[in-house]
């Protein structure tokens, strides 16, 4: 069989304050038509189908068509489970009925146990789990770790091995070897919820979800992340965006990548403000573009965020490729009662590195006077 394989939706996610939603909705319809296109008898969902808990009325409508669309209208097989930023007991709702359609939530670590089995392979949908969880299931009060859960877990997973099937582990965790993005929400602590490859060897196919870049487990051919369908981050800014397409039919599986092209892009800008602001330059952006600007200039600028918007109205992040570092100056007594002009001038060049500027200087004397004026009345 062919099966689509795709994760960390974050449905409702806002990207530094700006909605999401639509940009979310393209990318569902480009892979709608990826999945109509190759003729997949599966879409696999490997978890964080939300980006909260408690979502938002807006973010529960779209998931909500988008998975009614691609399941009953559609007609496509759905295999999903619960993320870290899902939460289970609501996402699980109603899913005993959802079956009748061949939509198949997994919320409940019992219910890995139990293959969902669909032409020549059987999917084991392991949700996120927290450790205690595993201890619970099998009575075990030395289950301590996710590494630990996940040995008696893959064990009890063999045991419902059918011979002649291909065998396919859809979970949510961070795997050994995986490298993460900003924009992740890293579910390990000092290393030990890091699940070692070797212990998903067994399964012809390992379908991750949680770390949002593809590239995140390269030594494995037959395991991967799927990564987010958009960037969330300016670490991805320069990711290539996509969904698997797994073929069980070969031995290994064969696994092929197929890009999404965002609706909106996030792209980092590195200039001069004077350049950035030039009408004359050119960049490869649109004004609906998720913009971070990294500015090359040393100098203070008046009000630059508000300015920068009004060509780049999105912009997301302000950085300097160079933070000026002040180092205190000790001042002798004559310094010291210098007239403040002077001190102020002196100071601003040892902060800035530059001279006030014959303006600055202007508004500097006046305020100066201003000052003065108002104490001595």
């Amino acid at each position: 069989m062919r099966f689509l394989h795709t994760a960390d939706w974050h449905i409702g996610k806002k990207l530094h304050g700006y909605s999401l939603l639509d940009e979310q909705r393209d990318a569902y319809e480009q892979i709608k038509k990826i999945a109509e296109k190759e003729q997949v008898d599966a879409v696999v969902i490997a978890g964080d189908l939300y980006d909260r808990a408690l979502p938002s009325e807006a973010a529960v409508g779209t998931l909500n068509t988008m998975l009614v669309d691609l399941n009953r209208q559609q007609h496509f097989p759905v295999l999903a489970i619960s993320g870290n930023h899902d939460s289970a007991t609501r996402l699980g709702y109603g899913q005993e009925w959802f079956a009748s359609t061949n939509f198949f939530m997994r919320t409940r670590l019992a219910e890995a146990l139990k293959p969902v089995t669909l032409a020549d392979t059987q999917f084991f949908l392991l949700p996120y789990y927290e450790p205690i969880q595993a201890r619970q299931l099998f009575e075990d009060d030395q289950i301590r770790t996710v590494n630990q859960a996940m040995e008696r877990l893959v064990k009890a997973m063999q045991a419902k091995f059918a011979p002649d099937k291909k065998h396919v582990l859809v979970a949510h965790f961070f795997a050994a070897g995986g490298q993460h993005s900003d924009s992740e929400t890293l579910v390990q602590v000092g290393g030990l919820n890091a699940v070692p490859t070797e212990l998903l060897a067994p399964f012809d196919y390992v379908a991750l979800g949680h770390l949002h870049r593809k590239e995140a487990l390269q030594q494995v051919p037959t395991m991967k992340y799927s990564g987010s369908p958009l960037k969330f981050s300016t670490s991805e800014a320069e990711d290539t965006k996509g969904v698997w397409l797994i073929d069980t039919d070969t031995t290994p599986v064969t696994v092929t990548f197929k890009p999404l092209k965002p609706l909106h892009d996030l792209i980092v800008l590195t200039d001069s403000f004077a350049h950035l602001m030039d009408p004359e330059r050119h960049y490869p952006v649109t004004r609906d573009d998720f913009i971070a600007i990294v500015l090359t200039d040393t100098t203070p600028i008046t009000n630059v965020m508000q300015r920068l918007k009004t060509r780049f109205p999105k912009i997301i992040e302000l950085n300097r490729t160079k933070q000026l570092t002040v180092t205190p100056v000790d001042l002798n007594i004559q310094q010291v009662q210098r007239d403040p002009l002077a001190l102020m001038t002196t100071f601003f060049e040892q902060v800035t590195q530059h001279p006030l500027t014959t303006a600055q200087e202007k508004w500097a004397r006046e305020t100066l006077q201003a000052a003065q004026k108002e104490d001595a009345q």
